[in-house]
Parts: C-alpha cells; structure tokens; sequence
C-alpha cells in the first residue's frame, strides 16, 4: 500500500495528523505502510480464515477491544512456557517449522497481509501445530499489550526493504519499532533478523544496538551461514535467484 493507512482525517485544509489525533477508538496515530491484501483468496483460504483465525487469537490487541492496552495473559495461553514472537511472518513456513520443531514454546506471529495470514492458517492446520497464536495486524499493536521483558526470542525474516531512502524510516529497523521490541523481551533473549539487502544490513546494525541489543558475532560465518535451525522461505529462494546474498544476524537483549 503505497498512502498512508488514515483511520482518523486532520482538520480540513491539513493533511498532516496533529500530534494529538487519534483514533475514534483511543488509539495513538500511527502511519501503516505496505498492503493488506493481494490478490483474491482462494476458497480454502477464505474457509481458513473464517474458521480458524478466530480461535488462533492471541486475545485483546486491538484498541477497538482492549483500549486500556491490559496485557495479554502468556502464561494462560501457553501454559507457562517460552514464548516467542515472529514479526511479518510472510507465508508462514518459518513460524510453523519452528513450532513442530518446539512443541515446549509458544509462538506469536504478527501479519498485517490477508493474503499471508490465510497461507499460514493452512500450514497450521496441515502441521497440526497447535503452539501457535496469530494476529492478523500491525505488530506495533501486538507489542503494546504482550507484557514487558515476556518474549524469549524474536524473528525478523525478510522483512519489507523499503529500498527508496525516503521510505528508510518505514523500515522495521528503526526506534519506532525496536523500542517497544526491545521492551517485550527478556533480558538475555535473540533476536534474529535475516535480509538480503545491503542497505537495510547497514540499518540493522546501526539502530538495533540503540535499542539495547548487542550482536552476537565473532566471525564471518556468524552472518554468512543460516542457523542450524533455519528452514529457507520463499522469500529467501527468491533473493537467490535474483542474486542476492542473504545475510543473517542475530542479538541478544542486554
């Protein structure tokens, strides 16, 4: 979506937000950018949403249903266990892999893209993977309401390069985002963000530092070589076909 997602209009005459709009439901003005939908779902795909999405929330996110921002109960969803958090999930084939690879840990996926929320919805169902919660939105809502220092690893795979430098502050890597990653997660937990863009490598390692991260590397291979525990997306083939060197980088929260 190349305009501004605008819940809420300024006053005639300005289009710029004032500092003090917001939404009819409460909620704090924030720009979305990117689209949330494609192309025309699939029967399937339509019958995964309407009978699968609702059960798989991970509760009140929305500020339409939770304008207090009360924090979700993780401990009551997973049953005590670690909980992790996947950022723009895309087709979901990471998220489910990691869940059938650790029943113990709960995972939350954040996806504001329809058409991704409808592709992951399949793969739980033929995985049977049932440690997973998914929130079909903006992840800047998500991180509002899980509890502070709760999420023991997160996941940034190929995420929306943003190539055009204008559109660098729309990028994932910037304080706007880490900030209130960073205070989800325990002191101690990963952060994983995988790329195959150059630029955006740069803004990782520039802004997710100031956010109270430190990388984790000691050698080349340290993010060369994909984690032993990496399963490639389509995203990821694509960049290879196209050329591209992915890059992976992981930190740990101080």
């Amino acid at each position: 979506m190349s305009d501004d997602t605008k819940p809420n209009q300024a006053p005639s005459g300005d289009s710029r937000p004032n500092a003090v709009d917001k939404h009819q439901s409460g909620a704090p003005w924030r720009n979305f950018y990117g689209r949330l939908k494609g192309k025309q779902l699939k029967d399937s795909q339509q019958r995964y949403i309407d009978e699968d999405l609702a059960s798989l929330s991970p509760g009140a996110v929305g500020w339409d249903v939770n304008p207090d921002r009360t924090p979700l109960d993780l401990q009551n969803m997973f049953g005590g266990r670690d909980v992790w958090l996947e950022v723009g999930f895309g087709g979901g084939e990471h998220l489910v892999h990691q869940a059938k690879s650790n029943p113990d840990v709960g995972i939350i996926g954040a996806e504001p893209y329809i058409n991704g929320v409808a592709m992951l919805l399949g793969k739980i169902r033929r995985a049977g993977a049932d440690n997973i919660k998914v929130h079909p939105g903006d992840a800047r809502d998500l991180m509002d309401v899980l509890p502070e220092q709760s999420i023991s690893r997160a996941f940034l795979l190929y995420p929306d390069p943003w190539p055009k430098a204008r559109h660098h502050r729309r990028r994932f890597v910037t304080q706007e985002h880490l900030a209130p990653l960073a205070k989800c997660l325990k002191p101690g937990a990963i952060f994983r963000v995988a790329t195959d863009i150059p630029d955006y490598v740069r803004q990782t390692m520039e802004e997710v530092p100031q956010a109270g991260f430190e990388w984790l590397a000691e050698g080349p291979d340290d993010w060369r070589v994909a984690w032993d525990d990496w399963i490639s997306t389509r995203y990821e083939q694509k960049a290879l076909r196209e050329g591209r060197t992915p890059h992976y980088m992981t930190f740990r929260r101080l």
